[in-house]
């Protein structure tokens, strides 16, 4: 019990237990009416022309893979500018060969037309 994320535990278990609760009681008491116009896509109240489905291009998923690279690099670089004073010039170097490596890789990106929208 005295263990230092022992806190952080009981957040996460009570986040969770509200969580679950409110599913539940949202299954319990909520409307249940289904009808064959609640299974069709909506389209500005026009009625629906053709395969709802359609293909997505890869594009888009390729600018969300990008923007989940670089903004890990947020993730790394908040916590490093907080202890900058502390970590002295290693910590700059360490985090200057890592932002090398991310404007490198940005650089690859580019040059390979990852980011031309065509």
């Amino acid at each position: 019990m005295n263990h230092p994320y022992f806190p952080l535990l009981v957040i996460f278990a009570l986040a969770a237990a509200v969580i679950l609760a409110l599913l539940f009681i949202a299954a319990k008491i909520g409307p249940k009416s289904t009808n064959p116009a609640k299974a069709d896509p909506f389209e500005s109240g026009n009625p629906p022309r053709g395969d709802a489905r359609i293909r997505f291009s890869v594009k888009f998923y390729l600018v969300a893979m990008l923007f989940l690279i670089f903004d890990l690099e947020v993730v790394f670089l908040y916590p490093w500018a907080i202890y900058f004073r502390q970590l002295g010039i290693f910590g700059l170097v360490q985090m200057g060969i890592f932002l090398v490596i991310l404007t490198v890789g940005y650089i690859y990106v580019w040059k390979k037309g990852a980011l031309e929208w065509d």
